[in-house]
C-alpha cells in the first residue's frame, strides 16, 4: 500500500512542478486551473493521511515555485506568501472559527477584495521615489522586473504626497498586475494579424508581458496594476487595519482592488463571496475568487501564519470557467440566414456547474487559426451565460489520429451547393426554400427580441413547417385554426390561445417588424434607428445604399444588408403580405411637445447603469432628440460609460470622444447639457 502511495505522490509532485514551470517560467501552461488546483488538493490529502512521506522538496512545503529565468533575483525584505483557499460555505466558515480560535477573540472585522487573477508584485519606494519592482516568485525571491513595471502608467515613478500619513522613508506595495478582458482580446487581435502567436487567456498574457526582456515590449502591452497590501513601510506610522493600508495605499497614487468592503460577520462575507460569483462576467478583467482577510494588523499577528500561508487570510475560488476536454465531432448547423456555423461536440464537462458537451468555433478561418482537430484535447471556457468555446488545444497530448476538419461545400440542411463570398468568415447557402433556414427564421420571429409571441413555441413552430403549414412568416397569420385545435396534444381552448397571441402581435411596433424579418446584420438598436427614421417599411424598402447609410448609427455594410434584402422579389412579396394581415409595417413621427434639446448627438451606451435600464434610457434619449447607437465612431458625440464598462469607453477615449458618467446621464435626461460636453451639442 505505501509502495503504490509514493508512487501516486511522486506522479503528482513531478507534475505540478512541470505546471509550475510552465505556468510560471514559461507562461505557456499545459494544464488549467482547475488541474492544477485537483492535483495540489489530492497531494494535500494523501500527505495528512501519510505524513511520514512528506518531503522538504514537496510542492506543499514551497511558498511558490522557484524562478528559472535570466533575470537578476531580488530578495524580499519580507515574504510574499501565498493563500490557502476554501470552496464552500462550510470551509469559509472553518477557516473563521480558526481565526477566532487563534486571535483568542470573537471581535473580528473582515474585508473581502475581489480576487483578481494576475502576476503578483511588489514595488518598492524610497523617500518616495520608484526604486525595484520584483515578482513572488518562490515567495522569499523573486525577479527584478523593475524596468518593466517603471513602463506602467497605472504605477506611479514617485509616491503622491499625503497630508494624511506622510511620506514614508521607505515602503513596499503589493499588488496584481494583470490585463482587461477587453485589452486582451484586442491584443490578441494585433497578434493574430501580425502572425504571433496568441494567449491563452488575460492572466497568461499580462504574465508573458511583464517578462519581455526587452521593456519596450512590456511599454506596448496594455498591462495594469491593483495594489493589495502594504508589504512594509518606514518613517512612518504602521496602519493599524487592512483597511487603513488600502486607503494608505490610495492616497499615495495607486489603484486598490475595486469594492472592497468591510463586514463584522462571516455572513456578510460569504454573501459577498456570492455576489461576486454572480457579477463576474460583467466585470472587464478576470477574477477567480474573493479574498478574505482579517482588518486588524495586530490581529493578524496574533492568528499567525502556517508553513506557506497566513492564517489571517483566504480566498473563496470560485468554479473554474476553464476545463480540459476531448473534441469528439464537429457538426456544422444552417442559420436563419444561410450562414454554415460550426459547432464542437465535446465529450461532457463539468465547468462553474454547469455541464457542456457543446462549443462554438465561429468559423472556419477560427477553426484553421487554433488548428483544432477532431479528437483533439483542448481546453474549454465558460464565463457566465457567454456560449462556451474551445480556448485552446493541447498539442502536446496528440497521438496522432486527431482529424483535420474540412467545411462541407454543399449544406447539410437541403445539399444544394455553398459559396463562400470575398471578404466574408462564413460560407453561406442561397437556397431560399432550405428547411433549416425556414425554420430558424421562424424561430427568430417569434422570439421575443422580435415579435415576441408567447404562445407559440419554436416546438410548435417546427409542427407546423413539418405540416407544410408555414412557408415563411405570413402563412403564421392565415393558420386554420380548427386544423390547430385537431393536433395531438391541442385542442380548442389551446387553438385559442395560439389565435389571440398571433393577433396580439399585430400591434407590435415597426422596429419588431423589421427585426423579426431577420435581415442580415439587423438587430434590435438598428431596427429601432430604421423605424425612427424611415417610419414604414414602403420607405425603407425604397431607400438606396447612400440613405441607409446616412442615418447616424448605420453605416455601409448594414445599409447594403437592406437594400439586397428588399432587393429580393419574395422578400418583397412577404412584406406585402405581413402588410395585408394587419401588421405595423408603418409608424406616424413622434410628435413633440416643444424643442429636442439634444438633436444632431449622437450617444452610445455602454456598461451597466445603476439608476435606468438600458432601454429606458435609451428611449428617452431619442425622445430628446438624440440618436443612440451601438458603436464608437468618429461621429459619436459621447459615450455614456456605466459599471464595469469596457471596450467603447477605452475607444471613445482613444478618439478623444467624451466619456460621461451615469451623473451626466441624467442631465442629459433632464433636457441639459452636461458641462463634460459644454454649453451645445
Amino acid at each position: 500500500m505505501t509502495d503504490a502511495v509514493q508512487r501516486r505522490l511522486d506522479e503528482i509532485r513531478q507534475a505540478i512542478d512541470r505546471w509550475n514551470y510552465e505556468y510560471y517560467i514559461l507562461d505557456a501552461p499545459s494544464a488549467t486551473d482547475a488541474e492544477w488546483d485537483a492535483a495540489m488538493n489530492e497531494l494535500r490529502a494523501l500527505e495528512s493521511e501519510h505524513p511520514e512521506l512528506v518531503t522538504p522538496e514537496s510542492p506543499t512545503q514551497r511558498v511558490g515555485t522557484d524562478a528559472q529565468s535570466t533575470f537578476a533575483q531580488f530578495e524580499h525584505v519580507r515574504p510574499m506568501l501565498s493563500l490557502s483557499n476554501v470552496y464552500s460555505e462550510e470551509e469559509l466558515r472553518a477557516w473563521a472559527a480558526r481565526a477566532v480560535r487563534f486571535a483568542g477573540s470573537d471581535d473580528l472585522e473582515f474585508v473581502t477584495e475581489p480576487k483578481i487573477d494576475g502576476l503578483a508584485v511588489g514595488v518598492t519606494y524610497v523617500d518616495g521615489a520608484f526604486t525595484v519592482a520584483a515578482t513572488r516568485g518562490n515567495g522569499l525571491a523573486g525577479d527584478d522586473i523593475t524596468e518593466n513595471i517603471r513602463t506602467l502608467p497605472s504605477v506611479p515613478l514617485r509616491l503622491r504626497r499625503s497630508d494624511r500619513f506622510g511620506m514614508p522613508t521607505r515602503i513596499e506595495i503589493r499588488g496584481e498586475i494583470y490585463m482587461r478582458r477587453s485589452d486582451f482580446e484586442a491584443l490578441n487581435t494585433r497578434m493574430a494579424e501580425n502572425g504571433g502567436k496568441l494567449f491563452m487567456n488575460p492572466r497568461n498574457a499580462a504574465a508573458g508581458s511583464l517578462r519581455q526582456k526587452d521593456a519596450r515590449i512590456t511599454a506596448q502591452r496594455p498591462l495594469r496594476m491593483f495594489a493589495y497590501q502594504v508589504g512594509y513601510v518606514e518613517g512612518i506610522p504602521q496602519p493599524r487595519s487592512h483597511w487603513e493600508s488600502l486607503e494608505m495605499i490610495r492616497e499615495f497614487g495607486f489603484a486598490t482592488s475595486p469594492d472592497s468592503t468591510l463586514y463584522d460577520t462571516i455572513d456578510l462575507v460569504w454573501d459577498r463571496g456570492e455576489y461576486w460569483l454572480e457579477h463576474r462576467p460583467s466585470l472587464d478583467f478576470e477574477i477567480d475568487g474573493m479574498v478574505i482577510k482579517v482588518n486588524d494588523l495586530a490581529q493578524q499577528e496574533e492568528i499567525g501564519y502556517v508553513a506557506r500561508e497566513p492564517r489571517w487570510a483566504t480566498a473563496y475560488k470560485f468554479p473554474a470557467v476553464q476545463q480540459v476536454t476531448r473534441l469528439l465531432d464537429i457538426q456544422v448547423n444552417v442559420g436563419r440566414t444561410g450562414t454554415l456555423n460550426p459547432l464542437a461536440v465535446l465529450e461532457s464537462v463539468n465547468i462553474g456547474g454547469v455541464v457542456v458537451s457543446r462549443a462554438t468555433l465561429h468559423n472556419e478561418d477560427e477553426i484553421a487559426r487554433k488548428d483544432i482537430r477532431i479528437g483533439d484535447t483542448v481546453v474549454v471556457q465558460r464565463a457566465g451565460d457567454v456560449i462556451p468555446q474551445i480556448v485552446k488545444v493541447m498539442e502536446d497530448r496528440r497521438t496522432g489520429d486527431e482529424v483535420v476538419f474540412q467545411m462541407p461545400d454543399t449544406c447539410p440542411s437541403c445539399g444544394q451547393p455553398v459559396h463562400r463570398e470575398e471578404g466574408e468568415a462564413k460560407r453561406l447557402c442561397t437556397n431560399a426554400a432550405c428547411p433549416a433556414q425556414l425554420q430558424r427564421r421562424m424561430q427568430h420571429f417569434i422570439g421575443r427580441s422580435a415579435m415576441d409571441i408567447d404562445g407559440v413555441g419554436d416546438k410548435l413552430a417546427d409542427r407546423f413547417i413539418e405540416l407544410g403549414w408555414i412557408h415563411d412568416a405570413a402563412d403564421l397569420y392565415a393558420l386554420d385554426y380548427d386544423a390547430v385545435a385537431g393536433l395531438e396534444g391541442l385542442g380548442e381552448k389551446s387553438a385559442e390561445n395560439i389565435r389571440s397571441a398571433i393577433e396580439a402581435s399585430k400591434t407590435q411596433p415597426l422596429w419588431r417588424v423589421i427585426h423579426g424579418l431577420g435581415i442580415r446584420h439587423i438587430g434590435e438598436r438598428t431596427a429601432t434607428l430604421l423605424a425612427d427614421h424611415f417610419h414604414s417599411l414602403d420607405a425603407l424598402g425604397a431607400a438606396s445604399v447612400d440613405e441607409i447609410a446616412a442615418v447616424p448609427g448605420i453605416g455601409g455594410v448594414l445599409a447594403q444588408s437592406v437594400v439586397d434584402f428588399f432587393a429580393e422579389a419574395p422578400n418583397r412579396e412577404l412584406v406585402r403580405r405581413l402588410a395585408e394581415a394587419g401588421l405595423q409595417t408603418r409608424q406616424d413621427a413622434p410628435e413633440r411637445d416643444g424643442e429636442q434639446p439634444l438633436a444632431g448627438m449622437t450617444l452610445v451606451l455602454t456598461g451597466r447603469l445603476e439608476r435606468h435600464t438600458r432601454a429606458e434610457a435609451e428611449e428617452s434619449l431619442r425622445y430628446l432628440g438624440a440618436t443612440v447607437a451601438g458603436s464608437v465612431s468618429k461621429k459619436t458625440t459621447a459615450v455614456v460609460a456605466g459599471e464595469a464598462a469596457g471596450s467603447k469607453a477605452e475607444k471613445a477615449r482613444q478618439l478623444n470622444i467624451p466619456v460621461l458618467s451615469e451623473t451626466d446621464l441624467a442631465t442629459l435626461l433632464d433636457g441639459r447639457i452636461p458641462e463634460a460636453l459644454g454649453e451645445s451639442p
